[in-house]
């Protein structure tokens, strides 16, 4: 009887302290290694006014925490707080979460009628924050499966993933380029990645745990015809495969809109113009005989002449950057020791493209051209 007395008294003296109280609310059953999850708790307190609810992580493993300040949603007294895990391991332990209340150094209100339903004494109205037991949810196992996916699997975990647009150029005289852009729900798109490609890295990112956009180069040998690869789809509960034709094109079609090269169908119509002028020229020549119309035919020729020339070869200055790819803080792959002179392949409004002497393909900014 003594034994059980103590053991009351032990209970309620946890309690009197206890001024919040955690529960989970949404826990998933299973998830996938590499997967992007949330998980909900649910959060009553017993004071009425105070400033925030602070959570700690502790003794978990498997797991990257993705957020330690929740989404919170109010529905009457509770407060319903969801954080964003990334599984890592095979295995994995939700952390030990612990509530922190955070209160006003002095504050004069407590919820009365909060403590009379929940049955627990009320402390001191007096009392600081600083003297409130903090509270914490023991960590539960989660039961992870682990992908056993093929060689072409692109490391996407997500609740959808779409290929937005993309382009093929070639790159040198055994590889082409490929630059996609891609958008993706639930997914942590930057650890996209691919086996078995020359090269391959990240020109932009925007991620975040809802949509995520991504743009990405890929080096690959010049005799594949198609690029083959797969993502595991959430929803879906299965694996989809993407196909993408190579279809090698000559910069007229873009990945974003500072790529885009100078339209060359206006120099056509241009050429165009003139031809129809000398036409015209000649035409009158014959009919009215009078050599003045051949001013008519010389000048519209000497225009499609300048318009035909190309331009062979321009000057590199020193110490200039060559970009894989027209984009600002873009990946950089080579940087001139000396001043060069090499061919130029074409432009964009800011960038320059270039055949360096390897025969690589490379880009340098407007600003890094000198005079022949």
């Amino acid at each position: 009887m003594k034994l059980l007395l103590l053991s009351l008294l032990f209970i309620s003296s946890l309690l009197a302290n206890k001024v919040i109280y955690l529960s989970y609310d949404k826990v998933p059953q299973r998830v996938v290694k590499g997967e992007i999850f949330p998980i909900t708790i649910k959060a009553l307190s017993t004071v009425r006014d105070f400033q925030n609810i602070e959570y700690t992580f502790t003794n978990h493993n498997g797991l990257e925490v993705l957020n330690t300040i929740p989404y919170r949603e109010e529905k009457g007294k509770y407060y319903y707080e969801t954080f964003y895990f990334s599984t890592t391991g095979s295995q994995a332990k939700l952390p030990d979460i612990k509530a922190t209340l955070i209160t006003p150094d002095d504050y004069n209100s407590l919820d009365e009628n909060l403590t009379e339903v929940i049955n627990i004494d009320v402390v001191d109205s007096n009392e600081t924050a600083t003297n409130y037991d903090t509270t914490v949810l023991v960590g539960t196992k989660l039961n992870v499966v682990t992908l056993n996916p093929k060689k072409n699997f692109s490391n996407i975990i997500a609740d959808s993933f779409e290929i937005v647009e993309y382009k093929t150029t070639n790159y040198d005289n055994k590889h082409n380029i490929i630059v996609l852009v891609a958008t993706a729900q639930n997914c942590n798109i930057e650890k996209m990645n691919f086996k078995d490609v020359y090269k391959q890295g990240i020109e932009s990112v925007t991620s975040s745990y809802f949509d995520s956009r991504i743009t990405y180069y890929l080096v690959i040998k010049e005799e594949i015809e198609n690029f083959t690869f797969s993502y595991f789809d959430l929803t879906k509960n299965r694996f989809i495969r993407i196909n993408i034709p190579i279809i090698v094109d000559d910069d007229s079609v873009t990945t974003q809109s500072d790529i885009k090269p100078k339209d060359q169908s206006r120099e056509l119509l241009k050429m165009k113009i003139a031809a129809g002028v000398a036409l015209v020229g000649f035409i009158f020549i014959l009919w009215r005989r009078k050599y003045v119309y051949l001013v008519l035919i010389l000048i519209p020729l000497i225009y499609i002449i300048y318009l035909s020339i190309p331009q062979k070869e321009i000057c590199i200055k020193s110490g200039s950057q060559i970009h894989l790819l027209p984009v600002d803080n873009g990946t950089i792959f080579d940087t001139t020791s000396s001043k060069l002179y090499l061919q130029k392949e074409g432009s964009t409004k800011t960038f320059i493209k270039v055949k360096l002497q390897n025969e690589k393909i490379g880009w340098v900014k407007n600003e890094d051209i000198c005079s022949l």
